[in-house]
């Protein structure tokens, strides 16, 4: 006979196990936009995370993903199959070529929802966070308006990265580090929620694993009768991202 357990947040911190996804990171599934930028490309919004690396699965299509970091830029090629991650600092622009599809995986779940991203806009918008966040949160409204909005949010971003970009291009590195240094001070008065969310999530999963080995250099493989399985479905469709329509999971 089997019996059946349901999860809950409740499972996390029991020194047995850690119940989130492994290593406490977060999945979804990403639709690349296809709004052709200023540029000729289509894609996403260029950003960097603060203390989040971010990996890529593709599943589809064509595409690469454009980067500017202080060794200075590179565009990666996604195919199907390609398996790409890149640490925090890194400024990252999706560009879809063909119906490009991904699975991302992201370190710390919950910081990226909870702001550890800041978009490469133009000095001028990075002065405060009241600006700042004007122009990056999608307000309630249609469907069209939301598109329209991030549309216009992506396009923004894609004017201060092509300045970044020609900055570094032309060897003048103070355009980058200045938005480095405006990005930490945005996100400062965040950093005690981050701390607490890291401290239930991917720090506590570290700390049960060393519970666990604790006890099975005791001898004790009792946290093994504490197994069970989690399954998800995505509890979000099509919601207006940074690079492109987002499916989520609830974890």
């Amino acid at each position: 006979m089997t019996t059946s357990r349901t999860d809950s947040s409740a499972d996390r911190g029991t020194g047995t196990g850690f119940a989130g996804l492994p290593g406490a990171v977060a999945v979804s599934h990403l639709t690349v936009y296809d709004w052709e930028a200023a540029d000729g490309l289509r894609g996403g919004t260029p950003h960097l995370h603060l203390t989040c690396s971010e990996g890529y699965v593709v599943t589809a299509g064509r595409g690469a993903v454009q980067t500017l970091t202080a060794d200075g830029f590179a565009s990666t090629a996604l195919r199907p199959g390609a398996l790409v991650w890149f640490t925090p600092g890194t400024i990252h622009r999706l560009v879809n070529e063909d119906g490009l599809r991904i699975v991302v995986l992201m370190q710390n779940n919950g910081l990226p929802e909870a702001g550890d991203a800041v978009l490469t806009l133009p000095p001028e918008h990075l002065t405060d966070s009241e600006t700042y966040g004007r122009l990056v949160r999608v307000p309630e409204g249609t469907e069209a308006e939301q598109a329209a909005f991030t549309r216009r949010r992506r396009d923004l971003a894609v004017e201060g990265f092509a300045a970044l970009r020609a900055a570094w291009d032309a060897g003048d590195e103070k355009p980058l580090l200045d938005f480095h240094r405006a990005a930490g001070a945005l996100v400062r008065p965040r950093l005690d929620d981050w701390r607490a969310r890291w401290q239930t999530g991917a720090a506590e999963a570290a700390r049960q694993t060393g519970v666990q080995l604790d006890r099975l250099t005791e001898g004790d493989a009792s946290h093994l009768t504490d197994a069970r399985v989690h399954a998800r479905l995505p509890g979000a469709h099509g919601r207006f991202g940074m690079c492109g329509r987002l499916d989520t999971y609830a974890v």
